[in-house]
């Protein structure tokens, strides 16, 4: 019974971003999930699939990424079968990429539960959020249930969207379950204090839990211009012609994110909330946040960098390398192959801006 309800769990990993925040450490040809940013040994894509594995039998992972990254996913993750791997030919946002794998689970297990997990988060409590995954499964498996992980804020944090909890739900013995009332995507920062404060607002992990078959029925209810696309293809999936399917599929289906397409549409969503640990490493300044600091504030990756009069620097210089600092406060230096870019901390929302002209002005080959 037990070994059955653990055959019965599938997590969906999604890698297919070109992480162009994390400019020029991030790039076109190999971006984020597949660099070990932290100095740990690991990939963020590895981390996430250790992460999971204590609970998630190896043959019931998918890693949904872009066909340009195929062979970087099997080559880090080399437990996976290249089946495992589904290649997408565009770039569509999260609702066609989970509704692509979701279909594909059903023609194998159509009572499965489906974690579904960025590649590149921190999580720095695993334990503590092993044990929410737990109770997520726990729940969706007894209820037609749209469940995300909500993460207590401690900060006004502008960069990420926030969940606003209704009354609690009661299942089991849960003291963290909630009903949800509204999504929000990035506020301002007097916003975001207003939702700190409040104590009713949680920070959205982008971590979903749910049953197969609630996922369906929530594509078919509110993306129906979506579900139709991949449910065509059940007799396909897993055959040679599925390559050929997607291809099609992808050139006829909108972009749309799985939050705006469903979760702040559908009535059955809810929320376990904690506090894990976690961080969305979505850019150099939540690196920043997460990395430990020097005495002068600063966060340095790199043998060879020499520091006078600089505080409060993130820097990033490969090892072969010597770079001099002097009277800096609060940059970001980083330095990939023949790009080097300092931008303040404050100002690095313009780093997609630097990425678009440097493709224009300097070429393809440097981003």
């Amino acid at each position: 019974m037990i070994e059955n309800q653990i055959n019965n769990n599938f997590c969906i990993i999604m890698a297919g971003g070109i992480g162009s925040r994390f400019w020029p450490l991030s790039r076109v040809v190999k971006p984020k999930q597949f660099l070990d940013i932290l100095g740990v040994g690991r990939t963020f894509l590895q981390q996430t699939f250790d992460r999971f594995s204590e609970i998630i039998p190896k043959e019931n992972f998918l890693v949904v990424t872009s066909i340009n990254y195929k062979d970087l996913v099997l080559e880090q993750l080399p437990e996976l079968k290249e089946e495992q791997v589904l290649l997408e030919p565009l770039r569509r946002n999260t609702a066609p990429c989970i509704a692509y794998a979701a279909y594909k689970i059903k023609t194998k297990n159509p009572d499965a539960n489906l974690i579904v997990a960025p590649s590149d988060h921190i999580i720095l409590k695993e334990e503590q959020f092993i044990r929410q995954i737990k109770k997520g499964l726990a729940f969706v498996e007894k209820n037609k249930a749209l469940l995300t992980l909500g993460v207590k804020p401690n900060r006004p944090e502008t960069g990420y969207g926030y969940i606003q909890v209704k009354k609690k739900a009661k299942f089991n013995d849960f003291d963290n379950l909630y009903k949800v009332k509204t999504f929000t995507e990035k506020p301002d920062e007097h916003m975001a204090n207003v939702f700190v404060e409040s104590g009713e607002f949680f920070w959205n992990s982008g971590i979903f839990i749910w049953s197969l078959s609630s996922i369906i029925e929530a594509f078919e209810m509110h993306l129906q211009n979506v579900s139709s696309l991949f449910e065509k293809g059940m007799k396909l999936y897993n055959t040679s012609d599925e390559v050929h399917f997607i291809k099609k599929t992808y050139s006829e289906c909108p972009g749309i994110s799985v939050d705006y397409g469903i979760m702040e549409k559908a009535k059955n969503v809810y929320v376990l909330t904690a506090d894990f640990g976690w961080s969305d490493l979505g850019t150099w300044g939540s690196l920043y946040e997460n990395k430990e600091k020097d005495e002068e504030g600063n966060v340095i990756s790199g043998d060879n960098i020499l520091t006078y009069n600089t505080k409060n620097c993130i820097v990033n210089i490969s090892d072969q390398k010597v770079a001099v600092l002097q009277g800096l406060d609060g940059y970001i230096v980083a330095e990939s192959n023949e790009t080097l870019m300092i931008c303040k901390k404050e100002d690095e929302q313009q780093i997609k801006q630097f990425v678009t002209d440097v493709k224009i002005k300097k070429g393809v080959s440097l981003i």
